[in-house]
């Protein structure tokens, strides 16, 4: 890459910054992560399975929802890599992936949950 200039100089080189930055196509995979996990219902849906395997039906009772509207989120996080799913007999079971992207997301939400609930004295 060639010499990047500034428009104001403020006595630091940004060469190597830029030259290892991450491409726009790299950013937008990862603003496409966030945006399935800024939704209050996909976000407590995600949590719940990265703690125990459960079918529609019992999600949809855990979230006071309707099994459609289960459904629904659970196939965008299914499609973002977040989740994973089997079949036995009829039901079909969700949990949490166990690939790194997964396990990163939730440990991170179990942080900011312990950092932003503990700041505003909400329980855990």
């Amino acid at each position: 890459m060639e010499h990047f200039t500034l428009p104001h100089q403020h006595g630091q080189s940004k060469d190597q910054l830029m030259e290892n930055m991450p491409s726009t196509e790299n950013f937008q995979i990862i603003a496409d992560v966030f945006k399935q996990l800024s939704d209050t219902t996909r976000i407590r849906i995600f949590w719940i399975l990265c703690h125990c395997e459960e079918c529609v039906i019992n999600i949809a009772a855990m979230m006071e929802m309707s099994s459609p509207a289960v459904a629904h989120h659970l196939r965008l996080l299914r499609a973002s890599g977040l989740i994973e799913s089997h079949r036995d007999g009829k039901e079909t079971y969700y949990r949490a992936s166990k690939n790194r992207k997964a396990q990163t997301l939730h440990r991170m939400i179990e942080e900011m949950m312990e950092i932003s609930c503990f700041q505003k004295n909400i329980p855990i």
